[in-house]
């Protein structure tokens, strides 16, 4: 499916965030995903992702999730000042206010022409995934895909330790996470934390790992694997086929 591109501007406690804004070329109403990037914001990796997705028949809006920070527009090279930099950004952005950015986007959702406003998800990578983790804790997401997600075991995000594990009950949609078994970040202790705590709340969740590296959807760098990324790919949209259509 054809789409279309462009970007929009949301005020979130008067800070102007970008949003890139995908979605299908043909006339229509499409579900709609609150898309979350990794530390490096919307480089043309993210970018990329975000566009696939929105082929598939859906309204993907992807915000720049350190805009309290950062110039709008601002790419954060992957490279070892970048790394610096957005981990920099992340630990200096406090955690009510990642939770703020998710509900701004939610709403604009929720209004926005394209969007069946009942249906409405999330998608992220790296902290991106910890992010879409949280958003579900919005009554309206209904899918959750969290790729890689970091601190949610350990409570890492921002400013002060999130709680998330100890909010997992009120997540009232479904949930796909995505792990790769040689991921430094979320250890197999970190993974089945997580998944015992998912089970303890009765959060209903998939679990998918892959014999592969942290970032490994990321087409630009050394941990890059095609072959796992087509098929976690595979098992997203069905995913969200199943739950939001």
């Amino acid at each position: 499916m054809q789409i279309t591109k462009r970007n929009i501007e949301l005020r979130v406690d008067d800070s102007l965030m970008r949003v890139y804004l995908v979605a299908p070329k043909v006339p229509g109403q499409y579900p709609g995903i609150l898309f979350y990037s990794d530390i490096y914001q919307l480089g043309g990796p993210i970018t990329r992702l975000a566009d696939r997705l929105a082929g598939y028949g859906y309204v993907v809006a992807a915000p720049e999730i350190f805009h309290r920070l950062e110039p709008i527009g601002a790419i954060i090279e992957p490279d070892d000042l970048g790394k610096m930099r957005g981990n920099d950004d992340a630990r200096r952005t406090a955690i009510s206010e990642y939770d703020g950015d998710a509900k701004a986007v939610i709403e604009f959702l929720k209004q926005e022409s394209l969007v069946i406003p009942e249906k409405i998800g999330t998608m992220g990578f790296c902290i991106g995934g910890h992010l879409a983790f949280r958003a579900a804790f919005q009554k309206e997401i209904k899918a959750s895909v969290c790729c890689y997600p970091t601190g949610i075991h350990s409570g890492k995000l921002g400013k002060g330790i999130a709680d998330t594990k100890e909010r997992m009950k009120e997540i009232e949609g479904e949930v796909l996470i995505i792990f790769g078994t040689v991921d430094p970040h979320v250890p197999p202790e970190g993974r089945q934390e997580i998944i015992q705590t998912l089970e303890q709340a009765g959060v209903s969740h998939k679990i998918l790992i892959y014999e592969a590296d942290h970032t490994f959807m990321r087409d630009d760098g050394y941990r890059y694997d095609p072959v796992a990324t087509d098929t976690a790919w595979s098992e997203i949209t069905t995913f969200f086929k199943r739950v939001l259509g």
